[in-house]
């Protein structure tokens, strides 16, 4: 291995026109990290609402509690893209946001589970997330950096089994905790139980080594190297040759969806609807600010900057990744309505409780974090197959089959009445969860230029984020006013989802498939 790992990255000769295949161990060391950040991930989505119910929190606030997680992803991964892109040192390109993230996630994990209210918790999710996306996103563009285009399925997919492995051991250690280590599993009202605790700081530690391993066996290309790699590429496959949008297209879309996100808040404020609706009448309003302030900005010649550049990168992205934006965003919106109310659909309709501070909630919680380990170690096991899926089907249908095969598996919930047997739609949602870490990004890395791999992974991040903030304003609603708050129709609504998804990823373009 440690051949293998001298000859990462180093300059091929007479710098290649393409870039040479890496072994096996080297891809392993560059996707290693993804390990320790799935640990936060995954802590993160199986205990957070957890911690929000134990301080105090109503099932009905839970969506707008968990804004935070999204919202701070739609803000950090395009700066922290459009950054990383522009960054060479000692450390290379993307390794330095590898390093600094994960120190900063590690604080946070420590934190998370002593905070002493509920909004200091909203508050430490905010800076856990952001801390979390800052490692997480180079790691994208890291693949499509390294490694040419028929390794980069074998490439997403190793990321994919790192973070199925990662979410197991996660998801699954205050069960752990309680069970095999007799660590308390309960605790007095607004207090978290020490299983919960010890497990975010066991997370803290596994992160932060994870992501050091990377970042220290890892090397990167240089800038003159991955310029070499695209130059037999046209200026447009190069990212050169777009023209500008007029300013006049983004002074009067701007001005629209600003007046638009107005009246909306408006309409929500004086109809005293839901809080949560906020978010979507903000949303429309700052999309309209972010137009016209690049309509102004390119009307005084200052282009040459972040938040113009992120806005104009935004309306040119190619049309394989508009395709796969909704392919996205159907599946992103089951997902979080999986993470939003699965304790809470498995606590009330399989345990029959709503008592937070009562043994049989936690132990359904328990069982809640067991589940998610096993979506993720079928996740772990698909990961290894779904490259040599894609290669036989296609990336498309195989998408297609894994995405249908999670939407069976999140709508079962309702019909699976034993506990025990949860365990089996979570076959078909880690199927899933593999296939859109990996499938999706397989598909898009091609069209992408090498000077803004880092941009466009971030921009893309939008398509993840954008659901995830529309679920968050009208889930809470919908399962309230339409399902009369029976949480576990959060699920069913996200089976749906997931079964249009897999008709939208077969409406992507056919040349999108790696050659």
């Amino acid at each position: 291995m440690a051949q293998a790992e001298a000859q990462v990255g180093t300059a091929p000769p007479a710098l290649a026109r393409e870039r040479p295949f890496l072994s096996f161990w080297q891809i392993w060391n560059m996707c290693f990290g993804f390990l320790g950040i799935q640990f936060g991930f995954a802590l993160q989505n199986a205990n957070v609402s957890r911690i929000f119910q134990t301080l105090g929190a109503e099932m009905s606030e839970l969506p707008i509690l968990w804004v935070a997680a999204p919202a701070t992803g739609l803000l950090v991964q395009p700066i922290i893209g459009y950054m990383s892109d522009r960054t060479w040192g000692r450390l290379g390109r993307r390794r330095p946001y590898f390093l600094f993230g994960a120190i900063f996630a590690y604080i946070a994990l420590i934190f998370m589970p002593n905070s002493p209210n509920l909004w200091i918790a909203a508050g430490m999710l905010w800076i856990m997330d952001a801390s979390i996306n800052v490692s997480m996103e180079p790691f994208r563009a890291f693949v499509g950096d390294n490694l040419p285009e028929k390794q980069r399925t074998t490439g997403f997919a190793m990321q994919s089994f790192f973070i199925g492995i990662g979410a197991i051991v996660a998801s699954a250690l205050p069960y752990m905790m309680a069970n095999w280590f007799g660590v308390s599993n309960t605790a007095p009202a607004g207090e978290i139980p020490a299983t919960v605790k010890m497990s975010f700081y066991f997370g803290g530690v596994v992160f932060l080594v994870a992501v050091a391993w990377t970042v220290f066996t890892s090397k990167e290309y240089s800038p003159e190297q991955l310029a070499a790699f695209e130059a037999d590429k046209t200026p447009e496959e190069r990212g050169e040759a777009a023209a500008l949008r007029p300013a006049a297209k983004y002074l009067g879309g701007g001005l629209i969806w600003t007046v638009v996100g107005a009246a909306f808040t408006f309409w929500v404020a004086a109809s005293g609807l839901d809080q949560q609706l906020y978010i979507l009448g903000i949303g429309l309003i700052v999309f309209g600010v972010l137009q016209v302030a690049a309509g102004q900005l390119q009307k005084a010649g200052m282009t040459a900057n972040g938040l113009y550049e992120i806005v104009e990168d935004l309306f040119q992205m190619p049309r394989v990744m508009r395709q796969l934006a909704v392919v996205q965003f159907f599946s992103w919106f089951a997902l979080f309505a999986m993470w939003i109310y699965g304790t809470a659909a498995v606590t009330s309709h399989h345990y029959g409780t709503l008592d937070v501070t009562s043994e049989v909630y936690n132990e359904g919680a328990n069982w809640v974090g067991v589940l998610f380990a096993v979506y993720n170690g079928f996740a772990a096991i698909a990961a290894i197959a779904i490259p040599f899926v894609a290669r036989k089907l296609g990336c498309r249908p195989c998408h297609a089959i894994n995405v249908l095969l999670g939407g069976a598996g999140l709508a079962s919930f309702f019909v699976i009445k034993d506990p025990a047997l949860l365990w089996l739609p979570m076959i078909g949602v880690g199927i899933a969860w593999a296939s859109i870490l990996s499938m999706p990004y397989a598909l898009l890395a091609g069209a992408l230029p090498a000077k803004k791999m880092g941009i466009y992974m971030g921009i893309f991040n939008f398509f993840i984020v954008i659901p995830q903030l529309i679920a968050a304003s009208v889930l809470g609603l919908i399962i309230r006013e339409v399902f009369g708050g029976r949480a576990i129709f959060g699920l069913v609504v996200g089976g749906v989802l997931m079964a249009l998804s897999a008709v939208a990823v077969m409406l992507v373009d056919a040349d999108a498939e790696p050659k």
